[in-house]
């Protein structure tokens, strides 16, 4: 059998409804491998229960055969029975999918070092530190576009922007000593230009924060905490391809650095635990009619009351689903089934 995250992915269900302090969780763990084990309830041999987890009554259960999951979902209704269990207790079984941290795209711009490095060489060596990271080719305007996990992009980025900021203080030693090399001004003054939006301010009044831009949409659609403007910070952003670049400035309080320091720590502490938690699906309808189109986003907006906590993100060709892994399961299979079901309606009418 193939190993691997990948193949162990595509292994696993999520089971939410887990009664929580009822038992030792070693001992809740048995009682799960056991239940998906038996032949009723469509189970089979279980690689691995992974319970608790850091979402309550939540736990992960990879099965040695692929297909088990399938027959796992088919089943109605999951009912958790053990005589060491006062009562039966209803499970919630949906599938597995990677969190939104899975693969995003960033595109840097690289042409900033051009005066101080031969740029081919420069990615040769990024290349060689970031295994990771998937390259495009580098364009003439010095861009280049980067694939793979938010968190290695995110290393890669904060690398560059600290290479960028010692160039940037070597350029002001080397200007000091002589004024003979006025493109190389001109260089430097484009260089401070772009990094003065990475990196924090001298007066401590600036402060940035790096996020994956289904996780800032999440943020910002339900944390008030990341309203546009409140009355002692601003905050502004700006995505590039799947990240999206957050600053946090004094909006004039007094309260000053120590305010947009706080902000820029509850934003990532907020960031993290939602890389944790987040999970999301594409429903993809590229190739539909305009009016198959609007079907699609009208049952996805019928469905928002029912999962309060589901962030829908509808585009041209595709609607991106975001939310804990159960309620995404749930919703882009009720979409699936009530579209089914307007297709099938319409065809007894015809």
């Amino acid at each position: 059998m193939a190993t691997g995250q990948a193949a162990k992915s595509a292994r696993r269900v999520v089971v939410a409804g887990v009664p929580d302090g009822l038992l030792h969780n070693d001992v809740m763990a048995d009682i799960l491998m056991i239940h998906f084990q038996m032949s009723k309830n469509n189970g089979g041999d279980v690689e691995e229960v992974m319970y608790p987890t850091e979402e309550k009554g939540v736990a992960y259960v990879t099965f040695e055969d692929p297909e088990v999951v399938e027959s796992v979902l088919r089943k109605d209704e999951h009912r958790l029975e053990d005589k060491r269990l006062s009562r039966c207790y209803p499970l919630r079984v949906t599938r597995y999918c990677e969190n939104v941290f899975s693969c995003v795209t960033s595109v840097l711009n690289m042409s900033v070092f051009k005066d101080q490095f031969v740029l081919e060489d420069l990615i040769q060596e990024i290349k060689k530190k970031s295994t990771a990271l998937s390259f495009g080719p580098l364009q003439p305007n010095g861009h280049i576009s980067v694939q793979g996990s938010f968190p290695a992009i995110k290393l890669l980025r904060d690398f560059l922007l600290l290479k960028a900021s010692s160039l940037s203080e070597e350029d002001k030693r080397e200007e000091s000593k002589s004024h003979q090399r006025p493109r190389r001004r001109l260089q430097q003054h484009r260089l401070t230009t772009q990094t003065h939006n990475f990196v924090r301010g001298a007066d401590g009044d600036k402060e940035v924060v790096v996020l994956d831009k289904d996780i800032y949409h999440y943020m910002k659609h339900f944390d008030p905490e990341m309203s546009l403007l409140k009355d002692d910070v601003v905050i502004s952003a700006f995505t590039d391809g799947d990240v999206t670049t957050v600053c946090i400035e004094n909006a004039g309080s007094s309260s000053g650095a120590g305010q947009v320091l706080r902000v820029k720590e509850k934003i990532e502490s907020c960031s993290l635990k939602l890389h944790d938690m987040l999970r999301k699906e594409r429903i993809s309808f590229e190739e539909q009619s305009w009016a198959a189109k609007q079907k699609y986003k009208s049952v996805c907006e019928g469905l928002k009351p029912r999962y309060p906590f589901v962030l829908v993100v509808a585009c041209d060709t595709h609607i991106d689903v975001i939310g804990d892994s159960s309620d995404v399961f749930q919703f882009t299979k009720e979409v699936s089934s009530r579209i089914q079901s307007l297709v099938e309606s319409r065809q007894v009418e015809s």
